[in-house]
């Protein structure tokens, strides 16, 4: 009898402890889960924006011309005149303005994506982007019409000059095993598009706060609607197209 009652004694004492063991198992399991929603928590708070805050060292200082819009207007313009036999000033072909356009397919199931590409696309252009929404319901991508995925800017006058000038001397040179812009990429109307596969060419990009690396498309429209006249255009203003040499860009005091 001692031994039936020591086996029924037992048989508590492990239930008991499985029990214990079930509690703390659960207990550890919800402390994982709010570890975990504070981390991701303490994830999106320590996300800073890369806009810089408040007015800049130089924002009360006269806005300086171009330097290249006054190259062209200097050199550009007569050296056109006479490559193409042109005798008035207004029919020299020129730039209208520049569009630079993301389109992000991850913004479909990450909306928040597309807060830091609004946020790289200002502080390269100077300008606040227009987010782009699909026109139309694609069921295979998840896709619904009215929704965000991408952004665009368009520059024109002085910010479309300052962009192609950094564009050109400071964010191509930068491009991993660079060889020139390809000549084939004229719509047939005088209009140039190229494309960038990594926004970190531009030096105010801050590398430590890049969360996803995207490329664009950079659009040049000009005046003409002739490709040789929009090419001769481009290759005077600087733009290093495949197999020729850069011309060099004199800077003009303001």
């Amino acid at each position: 009898m001692a031994t039936k009652e020591k086996k029924g004694s037992a048989a508590p004492g492990k239930g008991a402890k499985g029990e214990k063991g079930d509690k703390g198992g659960k207990g550890a399991k919800g402390g994982g889960a709010a570890g975990g929603a504070k981390a991701s928590g303490g994830g999106k708070g320590d996300r800073k924006s890369m806009l810089p805050k408040g007015p800049h060292a130089g924002a009360s200082l006269p806005i300086p011309a171009p330097r290249l819009r006054e190259y062209y207007k200097a050199t550009v313009i007569p050296k056109l005149m006479q490559q193409f036999g042109l005798t008035n000033v207004h029919q020299v072909p020129g730039l209208t303005k520049i569009v630079i356009n993301v389109g992000l397919g991850e913004a479909i199931k990450q909306p928040k994506l597309l807060d830091s590409v609004v946020e790289e696309l200002a502080l390269v252009t100077g300008q606040r982007p227009v987010r782009k929404k699909a026109k139309k319901s694609i069921a295979n991508y998840g896709l619904r019409e009215g929704q965000e995925i991408g952004a665009a800017v368009t520059l024109r006058g002085a910010r479309m000059w300052e962009f192609l000038d950094r564009f050109i001397n400071s964010s191509l040179p930068r491009v991993r095993d660079f060889r020139g812009l390809g000549t084939r990429s004229f719509d047939g109307r005088g209009n140039y598009s190229t494309g960038v596969k990594e926004q970190m060419i531009f030096p105010e990009i801050n590398y430590d706060m890049v969360e996803q690396i995207h490329g664009m498309d950079v659009t040049f429209v000009t005046t003409t609607d002739k490709d040789n006249e929009a090419l001769a255009l481009l290759r005077e203003l600087g733009m290093p197209f495949r197999g020729e040499d850069k011309p060099v860009v004199v800077a003009f005091n303001s």
